[in-house]
């Protein structure tokens, strides 16, 4: 079982996201490796919105891939290079949630695995073991 939580003792969330997730019970759980901004192709964008999509794109293929959904995540880090405009970051990341809110981080950092690449995105997974 996986339960929110936003403890009333620290600030409300700035951005769609939750301040904790407990989970118990039987699990399987899911790391992946952080997904970057290209596609089966190996092309890239040069848009970071573009990557940003690509990458959470890509997660939504690993969840799928492991019986996964949205809903699953549990945690998203979020590693971005140069310029973002925020308004557009939030409404992407907020696409891709829907309703669901998992832990995040944002982190900013001056490059990539190349530097072509402005985005990559860790996520957590936890799916209950239906029994």
């Amino acid at each position: 079982m996986k339960i929110s939580r936003n403890p009333k003792a620290i600030h409300e969330p700035v951005a769609p996201y939750v301040h904790q997730i407990e989970v118990t019970g039987p699990n399987r759980w899911l790391t992946l490796s952080g997904q970057l901004g290209m596609d089966v192709h190996n092309d890239i964008p040069e848009d970071p919105i573009e990557q940003l999509e690509l990458a959470l794109d890509n997660i939504k293929q690993n969840l799928e891939e492991a019986d996964m959904d949205i809903k699953d995540i549990t945690k998203l880090v979020f590693y971005l290079v140069g310029e973002f405009d925020t308004d557009k970051r939030r409404k992407v990341t907020k696409d891709f949630l829907g309703e669901h809110l998992p832990c995040t981080t944002l982190i900013y950092v001056v490059a990539l695995a190349a530097p072509s690449f402005k985005v990559e995105v860790d996520a957590w997974a936890c799916k209950e073991i239906e029994t």
